[in-house]
């Protein structure tokens, strides 16, 4: 029988002081991410016609092209950070761990990227 307490095989178990802030990130961009689509529903809807000359001139405005890359941003962030804890929660090699969360970060970084650049080109009206 020990008198010591258990205690002592916890200490460096406990939380690793970044799981709220996770939490609070995620939160924040879900609600970001409605509002925006939400926002991006309604301006589509009301466009009257979906022809490529329609989003073109939708897109040209300055504040729906903003919105849009907002948009575009704000999905990428949230969807990073769901995916990071899918892959911290069920990838059980720490190296596979590591590499998978490295690729998805580039492979969103990319995406987002990528899609702020269409959004800014046709709002700058380089679509030759």
């Amino acid at each position: 029988m020990s008198l010591r307490s258990p205690l002592r095989h916890a200490l460096g178990l406990g939380s690793a002081k970044s799981g709220s802030g996770h939490w609070y990130s995620q939160r924040v961009s879900a609600v970001a991410v409605t509002v925006l689509g939400v926002w991006l529903l309604a301006a589509v809807l009301g466009l009257g016609s979906l022809e490529h000359g329609a989003i073109i001139r939708f897109l040209s405005q300055p504040s729906s092209a903003a919105f849009c890359a907002l948009f575009v941003v704000a999905s990428a962030y949230h969807a990073w950070l769901g995916m990071q804890v899918v892959v911290e929660d069920y990838v059980g090699h720490k190296v596979g761990r590591l590499v998978t969360l490295i690729a998805m970060k580039f492979m969103f970084i990319v995406a987002a990227v990528t899609g702020v650049l269409a959004v800014l080109r046709i709002a700058v009206g380089a679509n030759t």
